[in-house]
């Protein structure tokens, strides 16, 4: 044999094994069918770069993000956002869009796939992580309006789960849609609203400095209601946006706001 045909077969073999090696190392993963459409493929942990994994604080506490892997659950309670937040800008530079299938999540490295299935009833769905939250104890992600309508939540308004890490998103931020106009925009608003009493002042000026001081705490507003009462006139405030009694009972157990009760809003 010559010392050409030696050298074809090697190179040969060097490519055959260069490109095992590579197919096995970029396997993508996809969503299971009903949601197939809405998300990009996804590859390996090996293959993504992190947009963005510094730490943050919120409310005097300090978050790490964490590299996880595909197969890693978690086990906590999911709630929802919607109209409050649709169409201003999530965690990592996009436009939230409450119709998108995408969630929030305090650590999850942004763009990360996660599988996330309600205990109460068995359903699952599949969504990208693009912004951080929520902020709450007992609380482990936030979904989009529409993600949370796939697993029969939106009523109750948070629900036990289980989060699946399936992948991540091999394409980085997607392109979104301008705003869309609200007023012309099917949202689905809960046939019950329910706010917490934070403070009672006789005087408007009590009420105007606590209204500000606690507006968007966690992403829920202060409002003020002047009501007349057996003691004469009152400044009540309250902080709405709550889509359950449950939710707002969860909220009052963290301790953030002594003596607060909850209140239904009209």
């Amino acid at each position: 044999m010559n010392k050409l045909s030696i050298f074809t077969i090697a190179l040969t073999a060097a490519t055959l094994i260069l490109s095992t090696g590579c197919s096995s190392r970029t396997k993508s993963i996809y969503s299971h069918s009903e949601d197939k459409d809405s998300l990009s493929p996804v590859v390996s942990q090996k293959d993504y770069t992190h947009p963005t994994m510094k730490p943050y604080v919120i409310r005097g506490i300090k978050y790490y993000p964490t590299i996880v892997s595909v197969g890693d659950e978690f086990n906590g309670n999911a709630s929802w956002y919607g109209p409050d937040f649709h169409g201003k800008l999530t965690s990592n530079g996009e436009i939230y869009n409450m119709y998108d299938m995408t969630a929030a999540h305090k650590t999850l490295p942004m763009n990360t796939v996660v599988k996330v299935t309600n205990k109460r009833n068995g359903l699952s769905t599949v969504v990208r992580i693009n912004d951080r939250g929520p902020f709450i104890d007992t609380r482990i992600i936030d979904l989009s309006n529409t993600a949370a309508k796939k697993i029969d939540m939106l009523g109750a308004g948070t629900a036990p789960v289980t989060v699946e890490i399936l992948g991540f998103n091999a394409k980085g931020i997607q392109q979104i849609p301008p705003k869309q106009d609200l007023k012309n925009s099917p949202q689905e608003q809960p046939m019950d609203a329910f706010a917490i009493q934070i403070g009672s002042f006789s005087k408007i000026e009590g009420a105007l400095i606590t209204q500000k001081k606690h507006n968007d705490t966690d992403g829920y507003k202060t409002v003020i209601k002047d009501m007349q009462t057996q003691n004469g006139r009152m400044f009540k405030v309250w902080l709405k946006g709550f889509r359950s009694e449950q939710e707002a009972k969860d909220y009052i157990a963290l301790g953030n706001f002594k003596h607060s009760f909850i209140v239904r809003e009209d």
